[in-house]
């Protein structure tokens, strides 16, 4: 990722912050109610998922310079993903709702670059944890 994509990931991630917990609750909202079939990955009580979501997010931001760093602990990520049911046709909808849900929060702020950049900085995260889905699916074969 360039500079100047990581500087508009920054800008637009400032927009949310102030309404993370809203940022959560309606991802989760908008998933489940698209695509109800999900719903029986996640646990009844979503609040520790809700902080573990937000969790990421705020580490992919902090780490925008330094993606090497947190490369590990999404490959980890991926392969424990699989065990909740998670198909490589997942993250795209995660992405999409996600971005969707940002862009709701933002409103008018939203700029149209931060779509595209959201969507390649999900995608390279998405990346990675295949990677580690990769391994683990071949593992078990």
């Amino acid at each position: 990722m360039n500079q100047a994509t990581i500087e508009r990931l920054e800008q637009s991630f400032k927009l949310i912050a102030p309404r993370s917990e809203e940022l959560v609750d309606r991802f989760y909202a908008h998933l489940f109610s698209a695509h109800p079939d999900v719903r029986a990955m996640f646990p009844q009580e979503m609040t520790d998922q809700k902080m573990r979501l937000l969790s990421s997010i705020v580490r992919v931001v902090q780490n925008l310079r330094t993606l090497d760093r947190i490369q590990p602990a999404l490959v980890e990520m991926g392969r424990r993903h699989v065990d909740y049911g998670v198909k490589p046709a997942h993250y795209p909808i995660v992405r999409d709702t996600l971005i969707a849900v940002m862009q709701e929060i933002a409103g008018d702020k939203w700029e149209p670059e931060y779509t595209a950049d959201w969507t390649a900085a999900l995608n390279l995260v998405a990346e990675v944890m295949l990677q580690g889905q990769a391994q683990t699916t071949t593992g078990k074969q």
